[in-house]
């Protein structure tokens, strides 16, 4: 099932952050990892910053297994799926209802900073590399890169 987040879904969607960044393959070290994501978010502070945003999530009897988030402006935040979840259409079911819901509020364009992870998905729903860049975070130097889809 497909459904836009709740306040009441922060805390799961912060372990599903936590675990999609944390386990399964990856092309980042462990070093990497851990220092992007080196604990599931604390429950106050994630829920505020999710509440600023539109969340959807992709959930199955277990629980959310995948979300993504759209701010105004067309910003998507965050796109994440549980390990078992990857390559079996979760981030396309997500996207869909999200770049809807961005037309509907009349933006003319989608952009993201999509890690390495990332970067193949939003490439096969017709985003393009605008810049290869590097983040920061906890002296490691995370590669990603900054995506735009024009929805004009």
């Amino acid at each position: 099932m497909i459904r836009w987040a709740t306040a009441a879904d922060a805390d799961l969607l912060g372990h599903v952050f936590f675990r999609a960044v944390r386990e399964g393959p990856s092309p980042y070290t462990e070093a990497e990892r851990a220092a992007w994501m080196p604990h599931v978010p604390e429950a106050v502070s994630w829920a505020a910053r999710l509440a600023e945003k539109s969340c959807i999530l992709k959930e199955t009897e277990s629980g959310p297994v995948g979300f993504m988030t759209i701010e105004s402006g067309g910003y998507i935040d965050f796109a994440y799926i549980l390990p078992d979840y990857r390559g079996r259409g979760v981030f396309r079911a997500l996207y869909l209802p999200v770049e809807e819901h961005a037309r509907a509020s009349g933006e003319n364009r989608l952009h993201t900073h999509a890690s390495l992870m990332a970067q193949p998905a939003f490439h096969a729903v017709g985003f393009r590399v605008v810049q290869h860049e590097t983040a920061e975070r906890a002296g490691q130097f995370l590669r990603r890169a900054e995506m735009e889809k024009s929805l004009i």
